[in-house]
């Protein structure tokens, strides 16, 4: 196998550069804790177990016989990178829903100025953005959504995706990266709707007691009385939220298999 792998390096080094450019995008893969050598070891085997499996009969035209490398390579390594990335970015978009979700309530619950470091988006996010990235990575890992991103997922979109399909389909990627853009804002309202909904008949009712009766200073009440709210709706709905994570990822993933066949089927 190492054999084959030094006889044909242009073509793994196609491989390895679409697999380094997936895990430098992911979220948990591509945060800073995790040191380099790890992410290009890890590279280096997924490289290894996909190398037997790729055809890459369609790129020998544009590979030296003599081995060197040309300009059209580097513009096949340019393409692989950002096929890569796309897809890598596509599955951010996934877990930037849960995190913009807490972020849409977090203000009416008063946690808006609790803004923290979030390593897992490697962004400023507040605590209930950061709960709801945390939960969506668990269920991520735990229901084997990784090992089918970087067994199925990675492995297919050899078949169907190369650097010429996404210069001849690029508007149709363009789509498809505008419609997951889209979709991110619809399932963070989804989530986050019963207790902004919640949250503002709270509001609404501590209003009209303190016009009622002003001596009560219910302001200073409602910030409690909503957090109290707040988790307690969390608890409540806490399964349909799991679920609808589940939902997520995987009408996520059938989008990307969609895509991969479209794009493959019209070369």
């Amino acid at each position: 196998m190492l054999d084959r792998i030094l006889l044909n390096a242009p073509v793994f080094l196609l491989i390895a550069v679409r697999c380094f450019a997936l895990i430098m995008t992911l979220p948990l893969f591509s945060i800073r804790n995790v040191s380099r050598i790890a992410k290009v070891a890890f590279t280096g085997y997924l490289a290894y177990l996909i190398f037997p499996h790729v055809d890459f009969s369609v790129y020998m035209p544009y590979m030296g016989s003599d081995g060197t490398f040309s300009i059209e390579y580097i513009l096949l390594l340019v393409g692989e990178g950002i096929i890569g990335i796309l897809t890598g970015f596509y599955v951010t978009i996934i877990f930037a829903a849960f995190s913009s979700a807490g972020q849409f309530f977090a203000f009416q619950m008063g946690f808006s100025a609790s803004e923290v470091y979030d390593a897992l988006s490697q962004v400023e996010n507040p605590l209930m953005g950061q709960f709801f990235n945390l939960v969506a990575m668990l269920i991520f890992l735990q229901n084997d959504w990784a090992v089918a991103l970087f067994s199925r997922a990675l492995l297919s979109s050899f078949d169907s995706l190369n650097a010429i399909s996404i210069v001849l389909e690029r508007e149709r990627m363009i789509q498809f990266l505008l419609g997951g853009l889209t979709k991110l804002f619809a399932d963070a309202f989804v989530i986050s709707l019963p207790i902004m909904g919640t949250l503002l008949l709270i509001s609404v009712t501590m209003g009209i007691l303190s016009k009622a009766a002003p001596q009560m200073n219910l302001m200073s009440e409602g910030f409690p009385i909503m957090i109290l709210v707040s988790f307690f709706v969390i608890t409540v709905l806490f399964p349909q939220i799991c679920d609808f994570f589940l939902h997520s990822f995987s009408s996520g993933f059938r989008n990307i298999e969609k895509l991969m066949e479209l794009v493959g089927g019209g070369l």
